[in-house]
């Protein structure tokens, strides 16, 4: 009886080390877990926004678009480029025409997401007003 609880606590043992860890923080996660649907909850904005990343051609990061509706303003979608930054930060920019920013995001990974979840600030290059933001993956990219 002794031998099968301890080669079940050994089993038990390989199989947790087996999973991957959930990263402690934004240092912690590799870029291809920024990639795929994310929903972009942005306060002082109507709705939710969605928001799409994949690979960056060019360098380690990601590029992909936020699409938002809802509200008395129109339909919109813009570009994001970014990465996780030394500190450890989501850094994305956004660009509605494509050259000029048009708003920046800058998210730290939540404690116990596995990765799903970043909170920060957005702010509106427009204007230079900020509001808070949660950003939640919601899948992967398709």
């Amino acid at each position: 009886m002794k031998r099968l609880a301890l080669l079940a606590a050994c089993l038990a043992a390989v199989g947790a080390s087996a999973q991957p860890a959930c990263p402690a923080n934004g240092r912690e996660l590799p870029v291809e877990a920024l990639y795929g649907a994310w929903e972009a909850r942005i306060e002082g904005q109507p709705g939710i926004a969605q928001v799409r990343l994949q690979k960056h051609p060019d360098y380690a990061g990601v590029r992909g678009t936020i699409s938002r509706t809802g509200g008395t303003k129109a339909a919109s979608v813009a570009q994001l480029a970014g990465d996780i930054d030394d500190e450890g930060l989501l850094n994305i920019d956004e660009s509605l025409d494509g050259r000029a920013i048009s708003g920046s995001w800058l998210g730290e990974l939540q404690p116990g997401s596995c990765g799903r979840e970043f909170k920060g600030t957005w702010r509106n290059a427009s204007d230079d007003s900020t509001h808070p933001f949660v950003l939640n993956k919601t899948g992967s990219w398709q």
